[in-house]
């Protein structure tokens, strides 16, 4: 790829992942309610997403996205529901309310597949991905499967950095709520309701 083309890239990139979405807002969620290793791993899990969309677009797969519309909606209806899913179970939650992690008792591990979950069953991500990658791809410059790897990588760490300083801010900001609110099972019901906010979102999107 020229210099100017990468230049060109990155510019949009670091644009498009500082601009807030679903994904930042999931981990504002996670590391308002549950703290920073949880909100930084949420973040990782999302990174882990972005590489199966990578590879998708790379093999040709999120093509099916276009050709097949049925494709798109049983993708989004599914992480619609699973998001709908982990607010219910938010909000069903009830451990003891002076714990100093209200919201679930997942361990780093599930909270790592529910972040990349939430990013794979999010057809828009394969779609921007599929329209984004390729405009930045010189066919005479070798494999485009392989560029557009080291595009999607590209584009994955910068979004990574952004929601890992997210996370870092969001955690140490519920740090503080948790300490002034007289019921952190508040922060429990935000973030509940933010997660059915994304799946409703999600399932109401249409298809462009």
């Amino acid at each position: 790829m020229p210099e100017t083309s990468l230049l060109l890239f990155m510019i949009a990139t670091v644009a498009l992942n500082i601009t807030p979405g679903p994904d930042m807002l999931y981990v504002i969620a996670r590391s308002v309610s549950q703290g920073r290793p949880a909100g930084i791993v949420s973040a990782l899990g999302i990174a882990g997403g972005l590489i199966v969309h990578t590879l998708a677009v790379a093999l040709g797969l999120a093509g099916l996205m276009v050709a097949v519309p049925v494709a798109y909606e049983i993708v989004k209806y599914a992480g619609a529901g699973y998001l709908v899913y982990l607010g219910i179970r938010t909000l069903r939650n009830r451990r003891d309310p002076n714990a100093e992690v209200p919201i679930t008792q997942d361990n780093l591990g599930a909270i790592f597949l529910q972040g990349m979950l939430t990013n794979v069953l999010n057809p828009k991500v394969a779609l921007f991905f599929l329209a984004f990658l390729p405009q930045f791809v010189d066919a005479s410059r070798g494999s485009v499967a392989a560029q557009i790897v080291v595009l999607g990588m590209l584009f994955n760490t910068s979004g990574t950095i952004v929601n890992v300083g997210v996370a870092l801010a969001a955690s140490y900001t519920g740090g503080r709520l948790r300490n002034r609110l007289e019921s952190p099972a508040i922060l429990r019901w935000v973030t509940g309701s933010v997660f059915l906010g994304l799946g409703v979102r999600l399932a109401l999107l249409e298809r462009r």
